[in-house]
């Protein structure tokens, strides 16, 4: 079929089969064979063409001063207007070179290898506490997944790095929710879904000013003491982008690691052969976190702007046009993966792109890999059983693929 045969109602980030089916992989299978480059109308004029292939994602990623990631971050069905995008922040995201080197450079320090390690002993002592307090005395319970374990486990690791006092990590929470899932009802303020971003915003960028400004008096070995003393050029940093670098840690941080948390225990309760295969061999755990980011995928989608036409494929790509990185897409690339569409915890290769690629691969890999490492080892080592208790509920999101809501019925073995 031709690729002007594709029907344009094809579903590839449409929110609502997110929030009741998970990711279309169907329709993006589709248009990887049939249209690799293919033009979607979204009302408004605000159109897009998605890019599904893995080729095509890394060609176009590598290449930061011919494709610019600032203009507009990413397609939303509703087709958010892209000044309403860049006035509610402006952070490594919405960034290109060189100022988005220059703002990454402020942080990365904590996010090496080497700094990272350093928090294997505090990731783990956390997950025990929370595993201990689930497994009760080991009879067989049910519980939530995402609110017993998953949520507060990130929310931890991120507000301990942050230097954020415990009795207010569930404002973070409350604020990743309302941006996250703006176009989710349950986490509306209003009726148009900006408004929900906009109060959850103004909230945070309030609650970091103060911080902030305690840590300029009194600096303190926490991330806000970082940012809020960082020299760029012999200035600090302007309060806007300051305020939107806590904001993109808030929600990147807590967001993609909970989320692949969550679908990494789904991947095994619904392949227990995988399950099975990791227990036997805990030496699996680094190849089983790699293949549960490329499964889950917690970012779905971020757009890219050519600054001259290109032919990408065959097809005429205009200046200005938008072109939307389809990650959970390129992740099942049958070019790349050999039976992608299967959930193998030995999976290697494994070339995914659930990180990113290029210059915005994502600052927090290795705290998620770290933290993701934890929790499988963990679970492997002390579940006797598990399996869902009701229905998975996901976030009405064609940006971040959230797990809301997993019941599961388990026994673990208490420490």
């Amino acid at each position: 079929m031709s690729p002007e045969a594709l029907p344009g109602t094809l579903d590839v980030i449409g929110p609502d089969t997110f929030a009741q089916h998970g990711y279309p992989h169907a329709a993006w299978k589709r248009l990887r064979q049939e249209a690799p480059i293919h033009w979607f109308d979204l009302p408004g004029g605000v159109g897009f063409w998605a890019v599904t292939k893995r080729a095509d994602i890394v060609w176009v990623s590598k290449q930061p001063q011919r494709f610019l990631n600032g203009p507009r971050l990413a397609i939303f069905e509703e087709g958010a207007p892209v000044e309403g995008e860049r006035r509610l922040a402006r952070h490594l995201l919405n960034m290109d070179p060189p100022e988005h080197g220059t703002f990454r450079r402020v942080a990365s320090g904590w996010f090496t290898p080497r700094a990272i390690r350093r928090r294997q002993e505090e990731v783990t002592r956390i997950t025990r506490e929370l595993l201990a307090e689930m497994a009760g005395d080991g009879e067989e319970r049910t519980g939530d997944f995402v609110a017993d374990f998953t949520a507060p486990l990130t929310l931890s690791v991120l507000a301990d790095m942050l230097g954020v006092p415990r009795e207010d990590w569930r404002l973070m929470f409350r604020w990743t929710n309302q941006i996250a899932g703006a176009a989710d009802e349950e986490y509306q303020v209003g009726d148009d879904p900006i408004d929900g971003v906009e109060s959850a915003r103004s909230g945070l960028f309030e609650y970091f000013a103060k911080l902030a400004e305690k840590r300029r008096k009194a600096p303190r070995d926490d991330m806000v003491s970082v940012l809020a003393n960082a020299d760029l050029a012999g200035e600090p940093m302007p309060i806007f982008e300051l305020l939107s670098y806590f904001l993109l840690l808030v929600v990147a941080g807590n967001e993609t690691t909970r989320n692949a948390a969550s679908g990494g225990l789904l991947a095994l309760i619904e392949n227990p052969d995988q399950m099975r295969t990791l227990q036997a061999d805990p030496g699996l755990v680094d190849s089983a976190v790699e293949e549960i980011v490329r499964w889950t995928a917690p970012v779905i989608q971020f757009c890219r702007t050519p600054v001259e036409d290109v032919e990408i494929r065959g097809q005429q790509i205009r200046k200005g046009d938008s072109l939307c990185l389809l990650y959970p897409s390129a992740n099942r690339d049958e070019e790349v993966f050999d039976a992608p569409d299967v959930f193998r915890v030995d999976r290697s290769p494994n070339p995914h792109l659930g990180f990113g690629i290029g210059e915005h691969f994502c600052l927090g890999a290795n705290l998620a890999r770290l933290e993701l490492r934890v929790i499988f080892r963990e679970l492997a080592a002390r579940l006797d059983s598990v399996e869902l208790a009701g229905p998975v509920e996901r976030m009405r999101s064609s940006f971040l693929g959230g797990v809301k809501r997993m019941p599961i019925r388990y026994r673990l073995r208490p420490a």
